[in-house]
């Protein structure tokens, strides 16, 4: 999916991706391609006797995005008339600056946990940069899951949002639209409404968002270590931001890989 993720209040990031998280400025967040990734540019792919793009028929749905082809070949996850929607499941991102360690959560967010371990699975995330960091005062985050880098990149299909309900306001918002992503909080990204794919981001210092993106697991202690090591290295400098772009500590996920225990 094209351009998926965040950014900070009313402000256009490079790369597209990164209003969106802030809500507000959704069509912003994707750098002009979030029309492509909600389906503005669907009759592109169906139109002059084109096939409509795959769904699947279990409950999530995945569907193909022929407009925005997968970053690395993978197929479409499975989908289960019954989805597993309780317990855990341990992964790990191992990166070259340690192990970021995940709990994802099946209760919380089926579809996306079941799209994640099938990304593991096929390899997707392997040897792929985590490309934004942010470091506004209300927005701290470091974005993954793009194969190119680029914050354009996705897996070939999208599904619908599993979106939170009871996260807690913002104390810097005094309309209370925006809410608290905790430290610790794993999400996904996205160019808008259902477009979630293969972006995700994870949370290093609380963070104030629209409750529109998908809350999927948490990250373990040692993987707050490491993402504090990433983020006091700052934001690469680039013409843009001097706050939102790619860190200046390289981090890449070297492999990721689901604990079996």
């Amino acid at each position: 999916m094209a351009a998926a993720v965040l950014a900070a209040t009313a402000l256009v990031v490079p790369g597209g991706p990164a209003s969106a998280a802030t809500g507000g400025n959704a069509s912003a967040a994707t750098g002009g391609n979030a029309s492509a990734a909600t389906g503005g540019n669907a009759s592109a792919a169906t139109g002059g006797g084109a096939p409509p793009p795959r769904t699947t028929h279990g409950p999530c749905g995945y569907t193909e995005t022929p407009d925005e082809p997968a970053a690395r070949p993978v197929p479409l996850p499975p989908d289960p008339r019954r989805t597993l929607n309780r317990g855990t499941v341990d992964t790990v991102l191992k990166t070259n600056h340690g192990d970021i360690g995940l709990t994802l959560d099946r209760a919380e967010a089926p579809c996306t946990v079941q799209s994640f371990l099938h990304l593991v699975r096929h390899r997707f995330y392997d040897r792929t940069p985590c490309h934004r960091l942010t470091a506004y005062p209300t927005l701290k985050v470091l974005q993954c899951g793009d194969p190119t880098g680029t914050g354009e990149g996705g897996p070939g299909y999208r599904y619908k949002d599993e979106l939170p309900t009871d996260l807690p306001p913002a104390p810097t918002d005094p309309t209370g639209a925006r809410k608290v992503y905790k430290r610790g909080v794993l999400a996904m990204a996205n160019a808008g409404p259902d477009t979630n794919g293969s972006q995700f981001f994870l949370v290093y210092a609380d963070s104030a968002l629209r409750p529109n993106y998908t809350i999927f697991g948490t990250v373990d202690s040692n993987g707050l270590a490491v993402l504090d090591e990433i983020a006091a290295g700052g934001v690469k400098p680039n013409p843009d931001s001097p706050v939102d772009g790619e860190p200046a500590l390289p981090a890449n996920i070297i492999r990721a890989r689901i604990d079996y225990f």
